[in-house]
């Protein structure tokens, strides 16, 4: 694990040394334990390495044996065993016992397709000197980030944006496009970043830049048809062994390895293989609130347990929010609003206290339909299908006077759920999150923006993008519905929190439901096996019912909720007040100040709950604020 950077010429000039110093002293954090650096005509590639595998001798950057290919490389391949065992018997020399230098050898076989070989997390920069060629690569599912811009013939890169920066020598415009989907979905979706000309290479892609251009490729995606079949107990056991299969490959490391665990099923799945498959106790960590009906620490702790291990927990108080709200802004480098981050900054930042590896529940709902709205959605449609008095009229007058209770710790509050019916009828029902999601809806978003600005943007476009994913897809609605999630949902949001938010504490986090077999895998299980009833999961829950203590078998999906509605009435009143208003606010220039005066007085006199929308207005503010300073 570690961040790397670097840049092509097109001139051929040697890659500059100072400037690539540069680049990694803004990426120090992900990996602390030393540096790299390669340069030649036309390129500089460096990185900074968190050393996991093959400690001792694991440095990059690292090249083939006449050295005419060299790499840097961030994540981990977990059958770089296997990948390793092939290269010797095809006859190659292997100086490491890591999985970077096994990429190298199987390009010389290989070429591009070398990286369908990888099995894990990755992003790499691979530069063939005999072609003067670079390759630059992302896992399939985006757990590694890559960024890239072109100026003046050069192209940038780096595992995030604040590398890019430190080399770039024009400072990019604001896209603000890119801030309207923000507003929409709390993330900036891939390619675009908040910056004209950089962007984000999407996953499951690669860029080869030769002759001064740059061509994107995507190589993998997966497919819901044809559907497994089999019988339930049959399939619940081969779901058992893949991912027992899946926890069993993330074992492998030279440093402390243990879990996150909120104590949610996902979580507690993992943990309880890890304790299944390891000798020793599991070291596990728990992140809570003092607002008890948020917090998730019981069912934790029935799970630590059940199974001995090791348990560390931390309580997150009210403290100084903003100084954390600043430290989380930089490192993501652009908006981002999943406020879920606070606290598993927090988590990330005591686990790393104690090991250096920390496996995780991410892509759990994703792969098996763990959220509320997947059984909602069909119910939504039929509602659609009422006479317009009754869904344009009738329900929309009685939500519109139902108090906002959007904050709710599960998301489950009847009210809320009634009151998202009154955007049903104005919403694409291909997005499914912004259906029951969406922080800003259009009619909020264009009350917000000035004018001149909202004249430029659709207010249909974060709806436009995620109707095209689920276009592509085949099969049910809800196998459609969950293609859109694992494309844009996933490494927009949840895959940004996770990769940011561990790497800030120097820690690396490792995802088994998101192993790409286990993704293929399971998008072929029929919907039955996903949603029965009022219910998401269903074949998971069977499978591991036995590993799982009573009280979170019963407890239903919650995951990091944070309580945005009373920091916003109490502690981060003021503050929010005067970041977001007067002519100061690095907002004044886009925003409407009656509108945000508007969300602020609602929200602390209790007449509805923005405490999601000042959030993300809040966390652009700082983004805003910061690029100033």
């Amino acid at each position: 694990m570690c961040g790397i950077c670097g840049l092509a010429h097109s001139d051929g000039r040697i890659g500059d040394r100072e400037i690539l110093h540069e680049m990694t002293t803004a990426i120090a954090h992900r990996g602390p334990d030393s540096d790299g650096f390669y340069t030649s005509h036309g390129v500089g590639l460096a990185m900074r390495r968190l050393a996991i595998i093959d400690v001792s001798g694991g440095d990059q950057p690292i090249a083939n044996e006449d050295e005419s290919i060299w790499i840097v490389f961030n994540g981990e391949c977990y059958n770089y065993p296997e990948m390793r065992a092939e290269l010797l018997r095809r006859g190659h020399k292997l100086s490491t016992k890591t999985d970077t230098e096994c990429i190298v050898h199987f390009y010389e076989d290989e070429g591009d397709d070398c990286i369908k070989r990888l099995r894990g997390m990755f992003a790499f920069a691979l530069w063939d000197k005999k072609k003067n060629r670079l390759l630059l690569g992302r896992d399939r599912l985006g757990k590694k980030p890559m960024y890239y811009t072109i100026q003046n013939g050069t192209l940038y890169f780096g595992s995030e944006l604040s590398a890019i920066f430190a080399a770039v020598p024009q400072k990019p415009e604001i896209n603000l496009e890119a801030i309207d989907l923000y507003l929409s979905l709390q993330y900036i979706p891939d390619p675009l970043t908040a910056y004209d000309g950089i962007f984000k290479l999407p996953p499951a892609s690669t860029l080869v830049w030769e002759n001064g251009q740059a061509k994107i490729n995507r190589y993998w995606d997966f497919s819901y048809q044809p559907k497994i079949s089999g019988g339930e107990n049959e399939l619940a056991e081969e779901l058992r062994a893949r991912l027992r299969e899946a926890v069993k490959m993330r074992l492998l490391s030279e440093v402390p390895l243990g879990a996150h665990l909120s104590g949610g099923l996902d979580s507690s799945i993992v943990v309880a293989l890890m304790a299944e498959l390891n000798s020793g106790p599991v070291k596990t960590f728990s992140v809570g609130f003092q607002e008890e009906e948020f917090s998730e620490l019981p069912f934790a702790r029935a799970v630590a347990q059940k199974y001995s291990t090791d348990h560390h927990e931390f309580t997150l108080t009210y403290g100084d929010i903003p100084a954390t709200l600043e430290k989380i802004m930089h490192h993501f480098g652009e908006p981002f609003a999943d406020a879920s981050a606070i606290p598993l900054y927090h988590l990330s930042l005591l686990t790393r206290q104690y090991v250096t590896v920390a496996l995780n529940g991410d892509g759990g709902d994703e792969d098996f339909a763990g959220y509320q709205r997947y059984w909602l959605d069909p119910l939504a449609n039929l509602y659609l299908k009422s006479p317009h008095f009754l869904t344009r009229s009738l329900v929309p007058s009685i939500a519109h006077r139902l108090p906002d209770r959007s904050n709710r710790p599960t998301g489950q509050s009847l009210i809320n759920g009634f009151k998202r019916l009154e955007q049903l009828p104005r919403m694409d029902q291909r997005a499914s999150i912004l259906r029951w999601g969406s922080y800003f809806a259009p009619w909020q978003r264009q009350s917000l923006w000035k004018e001149e600005h909202w004249k430029n943007f659709r207010s249909d476009n974060a709806q436009i993008l995620l109707a095209q994913s689920f276009d592509k897809a085949e099969g049910s609605f809800l196998d459609r519905t969950l293609y859109t999630d694992l494309h844009n949902y996933l490494p927009g949001d949840l895959l940004v929190k996770a990769d940011r938010m561990t790497m800030a504490a120097s820690l690396e986090g490792r995802s088994p439901f998101l192993d790409h077999e286990i993704v293929e895998w399971s998008a072929r299980l029929p919907d039955s096996l996903k949603v029965r009833g009022r219910s998401g999961k269903y074949l998971l829950k069977k499978a591991f019912a036995k590993y799982l203590p009573e009280n979170v078998k019963s407890h239903g999906k919650q995951g990091f909720g944070i309580p945005l509605a009373a920091w916003f009435r109490g502690p981060l009143a003021d503050w929010s007040r005067g970041l977001l208003l007067g002519r100061e606010s690095p907002l004044s220039a886009w925003f409407n100040e009656s509108a945000l005066q508007t969300l602020l007085d609602e929200h602390v006199q209790a007449r509805a709950d923005h405490g999601k929308r000042l959030y993300a207005l809040a966390m652009l503010a700082l983004w805003s604020k910061e690029l100033h300073v």
